[in-house]
């Protein structure tokens, strides 16, 4: 508890002491019209402006909060920090937004929207079949990072970690609640 207070008081630190540019490149036009029109002395009402203006999606969120998970040893059956099973892992990050999914792998896939890998977006689940037909039966998941990457928690003596899933060709599909 206490270090959750300490490193969301560092985050709102480092938020409010980084200049604009070094928080994050926005494209032209992203920043609101309050970020836009703040007084040149008021440096910290322009960032954090700026930081609202440009606020990530659950996705991106998802994403980027699975990546801290990395190290945690595989434990079957796990749901906490003590150790994950893949679906575990993928119900624990997404209930960190508040965002309620099944337990099980097979169950995630059935509750989840079917995409396309050219459709899916960091953030979203890769569901690992039995075979190549898409609607067989899913034994691993792991939270999609992009291209063929994921990361996940694979099996007894492994760790999360960010793995490839190039591995499985035809057996993979992807998976949203969110777009």
């Amino acid at each position: 508890m206490a270090r959750t207070r300490l490193a969301r008081a560092a985050l709102a630190t480092a938020v409010l002491s980084v200049p604009v540019a070094g928080l994050m490149a926005l494209p032209a036009g992203t920043a609101s019209a309050a970020a836009q029109t703040a007084s040149p002395t008021s440096g910290t009402s322009r960032e954090v402006a700026v930081w609202r203006a440009s606020a990530l999606t659950f996705n991106q969120q998802a994403a980027a909060y699975v990546k801290r998970l990395e190290g945690i040893p595989y434990r079957y059956g796990g749901t906490t920090t003590v150790g994950f099973d893949c679906s575990g892992m993928t119900q624990y990050v997404y209930r960190h937004f508040r965002k309620s999914i099944a337990r099980t792998a097979d169950a995630q896939f059935r509750q989840f929207k079917r995409i396309s890998h050219a459709s899916a977006r960091p953030g979203d689940l890769v569901f690992f079949h039995d075979s190549s037909n898409p609607g067989s039966y899913v034994y691993h998941v792991g939270v999609y990072e992009g291209g063929n990457n994921m990361v996940d928690s694979p099996h007894t003596g492994s760790r999360v970690g960010f793995r490839s899933f190039s591995w499985a060709g035809s057996t993979v599909t992807f998976g949203t609640i969110s777009h």
